[in-house]
């Protein structure tokens, strides 16, 4: 058997999670209060060990406890007796705490041109024929050349798209004036709100992410969620959107010993809530392809039955905790859960879903073939760090022994499509007041004058010219392909 970590023990021996397979992506479901959060840090410290980096979302505020050590008690001396492990040392981990709101780590930014219209489009909950105008928008900017990197540069456009619609209606498709007014509405919320500082420079360098420490241990990358959970749909559209910058910049590798960095997707339920077709299609294909980047994906959620069937279907590792029959919907999950655990027969898996201890649960692990391991009824096996949250104190001398103290704390605003336009308006007025009366307009005036259907035939030449010089193309969430950065 290659690396593997230990996740907990049955009467009949150790339940490992093969290194080789953890690419395979995983599930860590249960009620609330079963142990889903020390199960998640028990992986997070094995990867971590074995040089993998991890990122994940600290909903609660107490992982960010990987970075101390833990502490004996009597309870903990319990558990390991339990399971006969007689050498449990504390010990920490090496951190990196991120925020978007910057408070709380390194702040994580991203330009709205690199989210896409797709995600922007959930984000800002916009309707089909609202999409349909913000995709226009994208699509007039990059034919121009206007990076959209902030809200400001956003706005700008939509106002420019809004003035000039019946051009870009004849070249595009319709572009609805009161669509516009509703994109700059929902724009208002974000303005109104702390997420507005998410888009910008500089932007996170997925590279940031994939680094070890001095001991060959993986970077554990924690996102600082607590606040960022107050709005759920930026919370999941976030780390779509995470997901999206891996699969576009990360290189095929195939099967690795051990992932390049695995994904936990904590509240995983907030991703498919309401989501339309066409996002879980797109869903089930990062999760389906992402795993020959060297990246492994681990849904964490309170039920199997929050995760859409196409990508429930593709998570091979699996850790269920104790679920809780008290509806008809409990009742469906429970039975559901049982049905998809390989079983030899020895218990009964419905029953004891239901009948499982705080610490305890149903564990299944991909063998060196791919196939599912007969299900254990296991004990996990306790963490090394400590167990919940960490004092401002810590928190901040985590923050400036970062390596990446500095890097991301100042916001840039470089020139984009808010100058270019304020620049093209201004020269466009000085052009008014320079010219004198009864006398032709200069080319570019002319130009600027050319009825709709010439300025389209130039602008179908231009593009057919020179397309592939100046279009941004687009990955599967619609982010903007660009040139992967050095690594700092």
């Amino acid at each position: 058997m290659g690396q593997s970590i230990l996740v907990g023990k049955s009467q009949r021996g150790e339940q490992r999670l093969l290194l080789s397979m953890a690419n395979r992506h995983g599930l860590i479901a249960g009620a609330t209060g079963t142990g889903k959060t020390v199960t998640l840090r028990v992986l997070a410290e094995g990867f971590s060990r074995a040089g993998v980096p991890v990122f994940m979302a600290d909903v609660k505020g107490d992982l960010a406890g990987l970075s101390q050590p833990g502490q004996s008690s009597q309870g903990l001396a319990s558990r390991l007796e339990k399971l006969g492990v007689t050498d449990w040392t504390p010990g920490n981990f090496p951190c990196v705490f991120w925020d978007l709101f910057g408070t709380q780590g390194h702040p994580i930014r991203a330009t709205i041109s690199e989210l896409g219209p797709f995600l922007l489009g959930r984000l800002l909950n916009l309707n089909d024929t609202q999409s349909g105008v913000l995709n226009i928008v994208f699509r007039v900017a990059d034919e121009a050349g206007m990076p959209i990197l902030d809200v400001k540069d956003l706005q700008a456009m939509l106002v420019h798209v809004g003035e000039n619609a019946r051009e870009f209606t004849l070249q595009f498709g319709n572009v609805s004036v009161a669509s516009i007014g509703a994109i700059q509405r929902a724009l208002l919320g974000l303005l109104d709100g702390d997420q507005v500082g998410f888009f910008g420079e500089p932007a996170l360098n997925i590279d940031d992410l994939l680094q070890t420490d001095a001991k060959g241990r993986g970077t554990i990358n924690i996102l600082s969620a607590e606040k960022l959970m107050m709005s759920p749909r930026m919370y999941s559209t976030f780390l779509l959107w995470m997901l999206s910058e891996l699969f576009e910049r990360l290189p095929e590798v195939g099967d690795l010993e051990r992932p390049k960095l695995v994904f936990f997707f904590d509240e995983a339920h907030l991703l498919f809530d309401d989501a339309p077709k066409v996002l879980i299609d797109k869903i089930e294909q990062v999760v389906r392809l992402i795993r020959s980047k060297g990246v492994g994906v681990y849904f964490v959620s309170q039920s199997p039955l929050d995760i859409a069937d196409a990508v429930l279907a593709q998570l091979g590792n699996r850790v269920q905790h104790a679920l809780r029959a008290f509806t008809a919907r409990d009742q469906k999950a429970v039975k559901a859960t049982a049905e998809t655990f390989r079983s030899d027969g020895s218990f009964d898996l419905r029953e004891a879903v239901g009948a499982l201890g705080i610490g305890e649960a149903l564990v299944s692990m991909l063998d060196e073939q791919g196939i599912p391991s007969v299900t254990e009824r296991s004990l996990v096996v306790p963490p090394t760090s400590r167990l919940g949250a960490i004092t401002d104190e810590e928190r901040g001398a985590v923050i400036s022994a970062s390596l990446l103290r500095g890097v991301y704390d100042r916001s840039v605003d470089r020139e984009s499509a808010y100058e270019m336009l304020q620049r093209r308006l201004q020269a466009s007025s000085e052009d008014a007041e320079e010219q004198p009366e009864g006398t032709a307009a200069p080319a570019s005036r002319r130009q600027q004058r050319q009825g709709p259907l010439e300025a389209m035939l130039m602008s179908v030449a231009r593009s057919i010219g020179s397309q592939l010089g100046r279009s941004i193309s687009r990955g599967v969430f619609g982010a903007a392909s660009r040139p992967s950065r050095r690594r700092r």
